[in-house]
């Protein structure tokens, strides 16, 4: 019996060694044929989770975040303890216990495996584990992978600490709703920072990642609730908390609701225009690196465009009247609010004027429901133009609203009153048919301080002010003034503003007319331009010829083949962008110089290191060619054109209103000098005929600002399809364009003085406030002459309408220029209009 007994423990013992070694070669094997194919756990040390990209305007309030994650990395140290013991209670208890790997967790699982039928069971996987899925493994559930995620884990334990490791889960896992990192998820859910958070908001945090899509607070709060109430019960248990305030915050209703990034300035059309040039500039990694993206827009203005754009439309729509709803439903009889109410789900709303569908009509007033599934009123004196709403609209309509500023209530006694907000007021409106487009550019930079793509982005993300190619009407004949004055003209040069006929070489006849169908005979170029008049405009082009105006017209930015090769380019046919007008009325603002528009001034990488940093090309008036402050008078020339003088003198700081000294003025030493695109003499003269035009021009609306530096020009183009105007103040080129998108007319009347103006004046108004009135003071190489009205020169002392004309045209002054003795017959190809 002993005997039988011990070759009984001699055959269990070798059994067990039997079973071990093949334990450990399959162990070997696996190690074998896994560990060559592991990752390095090294390269957690400098690891780069994705964060999106942050978009700010020039002051640093925040205009927009792109990627597709919300995540913003945390250090450890800034984790609140109560939040780390809430995950550790419900991940991991014995976190900082074991060495990656839990032996009684995996016992644990072992035994679930072999006792139960299902295929997966909980347990097992330590925080550590979790962070190696989520750095290096796929989520496929094997025996393989979960070797390997032992084996990585181990690694980790003895390359990381237990809170570098803790660190990384925190901020890499997923908390659903495109929220990755505990810090995203307070933020999205709570609206808050980590050490904001409640102990009940921490367990419901810590209780997401088990089940990010499906679990969350806002997908299933019921879930997320019984889940939060057992990581309370763990903490409780682990003495992390008492338990009354385990009580105490399972007794709070859930509560959360999303919260996106706290947007501080809304320009969503200049925020898009960053996002593609930064993916132009870095790829599509620019949305996963971090960046941090200062932009040159000014808050102040940028609001003030927003809010003159808005303004500016709704009035003109007003204008022309009801044009009918939105979109209508077919709605059943059954049909309540909450079933309206899903229809409106993927109707955004535009401006500030909210979708809503009508339910129903009663007398003058009617029913309707808003998105947030609230049903309001609309009484017979919230229609539109005067008329009631049920006279408008009908069950199933889609409307806009608005809200109104609601009057207050007043409760009291004789010797208290109360005053007590009442409920929203909402008035009937309507999207409007027009759009439009503003762009604001610091003159002598190119920096843009506002843009405005249209009504609203929501509506339509068509950047019009960079993306839109409309026809400038009369607001492109400056740059056509401007090479008449480089060709010898001068603003006190006599044109015919009389009927003329051009044929082309098929015999087609071309007969432009003035705007009134009127014509007031010979007239000043000054006055020309302030009466807008067409006929000059032509003659004016004929005079100096196509290919001459184009080219030099080229300077202020424009490509030369987007300019008509025939003389309908004198009345603005060309298909501009209101960004590219801008630009080019920038160079008579800032004394002749060509500027490139810019928006992107410093971008910074994740740890606050700058890596770009914008150097625009300047206009400095006062330097050479190589960017040095000099006095030298030798001329520039630019492409075969005589630009004037190199270098206009600098002003007198004593005295603007008077010719200047010669004084230079010392750039910084890292100035880069933009380049010129015109004669700085012709560039006063432009700026003195453009203030003409808002003193007793088309821009006369335009005086209500009250400042003399206020210059522009309207424009219209044929059937009213185009209205614009374009002007300077304050160092400020600003383009205004309202037209509509599919290029019907804007109505009768619609003029640049009646559409576009208003907008401009708004916006100037803001924009201009506590800016130095600009001076306008004449170059070097210019003299002041006296003229009678019909533009002859008279002797000094004698009166007359005082001029400033370059030097070298005194000699060329005279009064009157004959079109008719055949001096500036134009080639034929210049009548090929058609």
């Amino acid at each position: 019996m002993p005997s039988r007994f011990r070759r009984f423990l001699r055959w269990i013992l070798f059994s067990i060694i039997g079973l071990g070694l093949l334990g450990a070669i399959a162990l070997g094997t696996l190690y074998y044929l896994i560990a060559p194919k592991l990752p390095d756990v090294e390269t957690l040390h400098d690891v780069e989770l994705q964060e999106p990209m942050y978009v700010y305007a020039r002051d640093g309030r925040l205009m927009a975040v792109f990627g597709e994650t919300r995540r913003y990395p945390i250090d450890i140290a800034a984790v609140p303890e109560a939040l780390k013991q809430a995950f550790i209670a419900i991940e991991d208890s014995r976190f900082y216990e074991h060495h990656g790997v839990d032996y009684r967790g995996v016992a644990r699982a072992v035994w679930l495996l072999a006792t139960t039928s299902d295929e997966r069971v909980p347990g097992g996987s330590t925080i550590t584990q979790q962070v190696a899925r989520q750095f290096f493994l796929s989520s496929e559930y094997s025996y393989t992978r979960k070797i390997a995620e032992m084996m990585l884990a181990w690694r980790m334990e003895n390359e990381l600490s237990k809170d570098e490791i803790f660190e990384l889960y925190l901020n890499k896992s997923f908390f659903g709703n495109r929220a990755y990192g505990v810090a995203a998820a307070a933020e999205f859910y709570y609206g808050k920072k980590l050490d904001e958070l409640d102990l009940d908001e921490i367990a419901s945090l810590a209780g997401i990642p088990k089940f990010p899509s499906s679990g969350n607070p806002l997908s299933n709060p019921e879930r997320a609730r019984v889940r939060r109430d057992y990581i309370l019960q763990r903490m409780a248990e682990l003495d992390f908390i008492t338990p009354a305030q385990m009580a105490q915050a399972q007794a709070r209703p859930m509560h959360a609701s999303p919260h996106e990034p706290p947007i501080q300035l809304y320009a969503p059309f200049v925020s898009e225009m960053v996002r593609q040039e930064m993916v132009a500039r870095y790829g599509a990694e620019a949305l996963t690196k971090g960046y941090h993206v200062t932009t040159t827009i000014d808050p102040t203005m940028q609001r003030a465009a927003n809010q003159a754009v808005r303004d500016g439309l709704v009035i003109y729509d007003k204008r022309h009247g009801w044009h009918g709803v939105e979109q209508h439903f077919d709605l059943a009889d059954d049909e309540d609010a909450d079933t309206v109410r899903a229809r409106l789900r993927d109707i955004p709303v535009q401006s500030d004027m909210i979708p809503s569908i009508v339910l129903g009509s009663d007398g003058n007033s009617v029913t309707a429901v808003l998105p947030s599934g609230r049903q309001i009123t609309l009484d017979r004196n919230q229609g539109w133009g005067g008329r009631s709403p049920a006279s408008l609209l009908k069950r199933g309509d889609l409307v806009r609203v608005h809200q109104v500023e609601p009057p207050a209530s007043k409760k009291g006694n004789d010797d208290t009153t109360v005053t007590t907000p009442a409920a929203p007021r909402y008035e009937l409106t309507q999207i409007p048919r027009g759009e439009s487009a503003l762009v604001s550019l610091e003159a002598d930079t190119g920096a843009v301080r506002a843009l405005s793509g249209g009504f609203s982005f929501a509506g339509s993300k068509f950047n019009r002010a960079t993306q839109a190619l409309r026809q400038p009407g009369s607001s492109f004949k400056p740059f056509l003034y401007a090479a008449a004055l480089e060709r010898g003209f001068n603003p006190a040069s006599i044109v015919l503003d009389a009927p003329v006929v051009f044929k082309d070489r098929r015999g087609h006849e071309w007969r432009p007319q003035n705007d009134d169908g009127k014509f007031s005979g010979p007239m000043r170029l000054r006055e020309a331009l302030v009466r807008s008049r067409n006929l000059v405009s032509v003659r004016l082009l004929d005079a100096i010829g196509v290919d001459y105006a184009r080219k030099y017209i080229s300077h202020f930015g424009f490509e030369e083949s987007s300019l008509p090769p025939n003389l309908s380019m004198s009345l603005g046919t060309a298909s501009l962008t209101p960004l590219s007008v801008a630009r080019g009325y920038a160079a008579f603002a800032n004394g002749g110089f060509r500027v490139e528009p810019w928006f992107i001034d410093q971008v910074k990488d994740r740890d606050g290191a700058v890596i770009f940093q914008e150097n625009p090309a300047t206009a400095c008036p006062y330097c050479d060619g190589a960017g040095n402050a000099t006095a030298t008078r030798a001329a520039a020339t630019v492409g075969g054109f005589n630009l004037g003088p190199a270098v206009a003198p600098a002003p007198t700081p004593a005295s603007q209103d008077k010719p200047a000294d010669t004084t230079p003025i010392e750039p910084p030493a890292d100035m880069i000098v933009a380049p010129r695109a015109i004669d700085s003499r012709v560039a006063y003269q432009m700026v003195s005929m453009m203030r003409d035009v808002v003193l007793r021009g088309t821009g006369t609306r335009a005086k209500v600002l009250g400042r003399e530096d206020v210059g522009g020009k309207t424009g219209s183009t044929n059937e009213h399809r185009d209205a614009w105007f374009s002007g300077f103040g304050g160092n400020l080129a600003t383009t205004v364009w309202v037209g509509r998108d599919n290029f019907q007319s804007l109505g009768r009347g619609e003029y640049g003085g009646q559409a576009a103006l208003p907008i401009w004046i708004d916006f100037m108004r803001v924009a201009l406030e506590d800016r130095p009135v600009a001076a306008n003071t004449p170059p070097d190489g210019m003299v002041e002459v006296s003229v009678s009205a019909n533009g002859n020169l008279l002797p000094a002392g004698s009166g007359g309408i005082a001029e400033w004309i370059k030097v070298e045209d005194l000699e060329r002054l005279q009064s009157y220029v004959d079109y008719d003795d055949g001096q500036f017959e134009p080639a034929e190809e210049s009548f090929d209009i058609f």
